[in-house]
């Protein structure tokens, strides 16, 4: 008899945050938060191990009591946020959300990654749990690039600092990739950051003393797209989601 706890199907389907991130509910990041909280049910029991696995057309998979319905087909787009949008697919105070710019787009898309309320620039949203586990897992260093103006000019101390990594609530952020684009009053930088923290580059400059003024992501990985107007999105490309799952020839 299996368990609460031990693994459905240990030596044949697939793993269960896999299967349910294809059927575009969400990331496999927040589909394994799911299954630690005991949400996710296979043929009536309850499964909080991660190595779970399950067969699909076999196994009666629910999600907070709710069925699994088939995967849907992988749907892709990029975003160009604009300021006041939440990087959500809801909100309980009812603000905007970023889901609330596309339309005609059948499929359920997730946000992949963070881009703060008064931030802008590039977002991906999708349902294929695959391209968001690309994209996001710090061991898949995908590098993203923003422009960001700081209030003052930094010194040269303080750049190097957050070059080399700080220690933020414990934990030391990774090498930042940081040079100046344009100084005078305020300062023009070009940050790359191979992480994700929440609202880490605010974070990181608030803590040298030079806070952000405004905050653009401009690309991720290797996609970009200086001429997507605010507001406006698009498909990625077949070469565009190769090339974000390391794929690309």
């Amino acid at each position: 008899m299996t368990r609460k706890n031990e693994p459905v199907h240990p030596a044949d389907g697939e793993r269960l945050q896999k299967i349910i991130a294809a059927a575009g509910l969400a990331s496999r990041r927040q589909v394994e938060v799911w299954i630690r909280d005991g949400r996710v049910t296979v043929n009536g029991r309850v499964v909080t191990q991660l190595g779970s696995r399950a067969r699909i057309g076999t196994d009666t998979i629910r999600v907070d009591g709710r069925k699994l319905g088939s995967p849907e087909p992988p749907v892709s787009i990029l975003l160009n946020k604009p300021r006041g949008y939440l990087s959500t697919c809801a909100d309980p105070g009812k603000r905007p959300t970023v889901l609330d710019l596309v339309s005609g787009v059948k499929a359920r898309l997730y946000p992949v990654g963070r881009l703060d309320f008064n931030s802008e620039g590039l977002l991906i949203l999708t349902n294929d749990g695959e391209l968001a586990l690309r994209v996001t897992h710090p061991r898949n260093s995908c590098r993203k690039i923003y422009r960001v103006k700081v209030r003052g000019v930094p010194t040269t101390e303080a750049l190097q600092r957050l070059r080399k990594g700080i220690v933020l609530d414990g934990k030391r952020t990774a090498p930042a990739g940081i040079t100046i684009v344009h100084a005078e009053n305020n300062t023009w930088l070009e940050v790359v950051l191979a992480e994700g923290r929440k609202n880490q580059i605010r974070e990181m400059f608030k803590r040298v003393g030079f806070p952000v003024v405004k905050l653009k992501r401009i690309a991720i990985g290797p996609v970009g797209d200086r001429g997507l107007a605010p507001g406006a999105w698009r498909f990625l490309t077949a070469h565009e989601i190769r090339s974000l799952k390391g794929e690309a020839r």
